[in-house]
């Protein structure tokens, strides 16, 4: 069945990819009238997201951010798809990097490094940054259902120089590089919600103290790596820029936590910035302190 299901939507992903991108973009469009008038995909999830983490703007700019977010999200969406066919030369004009001479710099330092990031803008396209490193490219991800369709996402990012590790993978592959010696980076999307009973740390973050992910800090702990935060910004519609901004170059001598939540007010300036990039349908705030009391 799994099969079955790969082979009549696969070649429907491959068209939709080489759509020249105006054409591209008018479907997009469809797709958000589709699924934010029509179906109303997780719009409660998105709207209670909102509010919670904006409570300060009015009724009506929460609703225009919740609407361009969800225009924001279609084009994400299909700009997934369009990595099946899309070239180096198109994708490095559409994703640039502003400053990558503070990423060469950690790179001389002989050291592994944590790339820390947040479900912001296209964070899908970031994976385009292993035409640029010199070191070995890895992203975490969490393995997909569908067998065939998750070795279509590797063999996609594999065009890209990149090496997908399922987060249970994540220790033995990170330990075996550093026993070999084998220079990586490691990309974390940090900024989603762990299980309560998992988390180790509780943290403000866009005004409400929720369990967060710390597996970036403290494996880069674990196996002396430098860390670094790379923020993304949507330049207009298909273009991208991102930067970097080192978060430490000598982990073990900083106190536990202290990267996790630097990372996370970074996190929080970008929202803040244009909230409508940030992925609202996650429930990041699903559990709260002011839940839990």
């Amino acid at each position: 069945m799994q099969l079955l299901v790969y082979i009549l939507i696969y070649p429907i992903l491959w068209i939709i990819s080489i759509l020249p991108f105006p054409i591209f973009y008018l479907l997009s469009d469809f797709v958000y009238f589709i699924t934010y008038y029509i179906i109303g995909y997780r719009k409660k999830v998105v709207r209670a997201n909102i509010k919670l983490a904006l409570p300060h703007l009015s009724e009506a700019e929460r609703l225009k951010i919740e609407k361009k977010f969800y225009s924001h999200m279609c084009d994400m969406f299909l700009e997934m798809i369009k990595t099946i066919s899309i070239s180096q030369k198109e994708i490095e004009k559409r994703f640039t990097f502003s400053n990558m001479e503070v990423y060469y710099d950690l790179e001389k330092k002989n050291k592994s490094i944590a790339l820390m990031c947040a479900h912001y803008a296209s964070y899908e396209w970031v994976v385009s940054m292993n035409y640029h490193i010199h070191c070995k490219g890895i992203g975490i991800y969490k393995k997909l259902a569908n067998p065939y369709f998750d070795k279509l996402v590797k063999r996609i990012r594999s065009k890209f120089k990149a090496e997908l590790i399922t987060t249970k993978e994540t220790i033995p592959t990170i330990a075996d590089n550093h026993k070999n010696n084998v220079l990586s980076l490691y990309g974390f999307a940090s900024d989603q919600s762990p299980k309560p009973n998992s988390a180790y740390h509780w943290a403000p973050f866009m005004g409400h103290i929720v369990p967060v992910h710390t597996g970036a800090e403290m494996l880069a702990k674990r196996f002396d790596m430098n860390v670094i935060f790379l923020r993304t910004k949507k330049i207009k519609r298909g273009y991208y820029q991102a930067s970097f901004e080192v978060l430490s170059e000598d982990v073990k001598s900083v106190p536990n936590y202290e990267i996790t939540d630097k990372f996370l007010k970074l996190v929080e300036e970008q929202i803040y910035e244009a909230p409508e990039f940030y992925l609202w349908t996650h429930k990041r705030w699903k559990h709260t302190k002011e839940k839990a009391q």
